[in-house]
């Protein structure tokens, strides 16, 4: 079984207040969940306005699957969502 965590840090520009940066977490995780059957949280920065961090994880029987699982997701975000994006972190166990 392989495991596969992603962090996203991404930067959302146009959030002009806490009410705006959690509208959009609460929109990305709930979209996620439903299209990618994943687990979402937000891990860090919950204080800061325009700065986001993502934890995600799956779980599969092909590291394949899940590579491809997180190229979809990074795709998703950034066709549907007005943030940038600062860093991205893959880990497999």
């Amino acid at each position: 079984m392989i495991i596969g965590v992603m962090v996203l840090n991404l930067f959302a520009e146009s959030s002009t207040s806490l009410k705006d940066k959690r509208h959009i977490v609460a929109s990305i995780k709930e979209k996620l969940r439903k299209k990618f059957n994943i687990s979402i949280i937000e891990s860090d920065y919950q204080d800061l306005w325009q700065r986001i961090q993502l934890t995600i994880a799956m779980a599969s029987n092909s590291r394949q699957l899940v590579d491809n699982v997180f190229a979809e997701i990074e795709e998703f975000i950034f066709s549907s969502y007005p943030v940038q994006l600062l860093e991205v972190n893959k880990e497999f166990f």
